[in-house]
């Protein structure tokens, strides 16, 4: 059956990477960001990747703020006309203010939660009615050390990421009994930048980075999770990262 991902917070590193793995097995795929330069800079690679599938997707790119209901259900709206409903939705959008506690902005501090969990609801309650209508679909969340533990001077990255975990758990036990794979990956570590495919492979050493391909991989593997398999969570991170 013909895939369709939204992927939201589409950035060059992950958000490319994720758009190109799914285009290259035949998914349509649609880009959201709040940026439009950002995804207009990511496009390209994703349409050539869509080249190399035997029956191509289509590739759609939309600015969108994640945290505006009324845009968010513009945005949904347009995809389900140009590519039909969402069989994958990876939630990747974030924003946070670094600073102790006595520095947040209140009002700034909102602002981040709004785009690194609300957000979540908001787009997971627009492709969640089509979903459960076809008794099948996968939610991922794009996760962080900050899910699960709130360090000094990163508060604001930890309250997002906190209520985006839950939120997870939420829909994971609520429909998953449904036919909806809802899933949450802890990404320990900093997203590198991506490889050329047909570059050689560096000596075998321990990485400092993700490679944000290989990381591509893993949230497609998710997706084709067995549902007598299902993980809710899995946590990523380069050899070379201490934890």
């Amino acid at each position: 059956m013909a895939e369709t991902i939204v992927i939201v917070g589409a950035g060059p590193k992950l958000g490319a990477a994720l758009g190109r793995r799914f285009a290259r097995e035949g998914a349509s795929v649609a880009l959201l960001a709040r940026n439009p330069d950002t995804i207009h800079a990511i496009e390209g690679s994703v349409r050539r990747a869509a080249g190399e599938a035997s029956t191509p997707g289509r590739i759609l790119a939309l600015p969108c703020d994640a945290s505006d209901a009324q845009g968010v259900t513009e945005a949904f709206r347009r995809i389900r006309e140009a590519l039909g409903a969402a069989t994958v939705l990876v939630y990747n959008a974030g924003a946070f203010q670094r600073g102790g506690i006595l520095a947040l902005a209140a009002d700034r501090v909102e602002q981040a939660w709004r785009v690194a969990c609300l957000g979540g609801l908001i787009c997971a309650q627009q492709v969640l009615p089509d979903m459960v209508k076809a008794k099948r679909g996968t939610i991922l969340l794009t996760g962080a050390t900050a899910s699960l533990r709130g360090s000094a001077g990163f508060a604001s990255f930890a309250m997002g990421k906190f209520g985006l975990r839950a939120l997870g758990q939420s829909m994971a036990r609520e429909f998953g009994p449904l036919g909806i794979h809802v899933a949450h990956v802890v990404i320990d570590g900093q997203i590198g930048a991506a490889q050329e495919r047909s570059a050689p492979r560096p000596e075998p050493a321990a990485p400092s980075s993700l490679d944000p391909d290989a990381l591509a991989d893993a949230y497609w593997q998710l997706h084709r999770q067995d549902p007598s398999t299902w993980s809710f969570e899995i946590d990523v991170r380069p050899a070379a990262e201490k934890f």
